[in-house]
């Protein structure tokens, strides 16, 4: 039986019972634009969560009618969340700096960062955008919670457990 990509419950039909979405074939659910939204799919704007980072997971927590799609919500959270993290991280180590010798090491634990936040955030993008739902550690669940989705296993955002 098929599910609502909205909202999560089981449909038997074109439209959810529950939120009036239009239900589309389950092998391409996640390539539908989102409704009301013409030609950006559910994957699109998930992965475009992270181009920005903390703008634009804001921005599609705003914006109609990504902020109704609870997939579109987590992952903007957590783009939220895993850039706060990261600059909290580079601050604290810039603040580690204190003599020239430690300095040095500060700052290539500042690139080793930096590199590591980078290739973080192009799987993000890449996975998300592929369909995939990555929950990062710490940060996946306290986004999880904040869209709505609720703790649930890895790979079960927007659809019912």
């Amino acid at each position: 039986m098929p599910f609502c990509s909205n909202c999560g419950s089981q449909v038997e039909g074109q439209l959810c019972p529950k939120c009036g979405a239009a239900i589309a074939d389950p092998g391409v659910s996640g390539s539908q634009p989102v409704s009301g939204a013409p030609g950006l799919s559910i994957n699109a704007a998930s992965a475009l969560c992270y181009l920005f980072g903390l703008i634009t997971g804001i921005v599609f927590l705003v914006l109609a009618p990504y902020s109704q799609n609870r997939r579109v919500r987590f992952h903007a959270f957590q783009s939220i969340f895993l850039n706060v993290q990261v600059g909290i991280t580079v601050v604290s180590l810039m603040f580690h700096a204190v003599t020239f010798s430690l300095s040095l090491l500060v700052g290539s634990l500042h690139l080793l960062v930096s590199l590591a936040f980078f290739l973080v955030w192009l799987y993000m993008m890449w996975n998300t955008y592929q369909g995939g739902d990555t929950r990062l550690p710490l940060i996946g669940d306290m986004a999880a919670s904040q869209a709505g989705t609720g703790v649930t296993p890895p790979g079960t955002i927007g659809r019912a457990a």
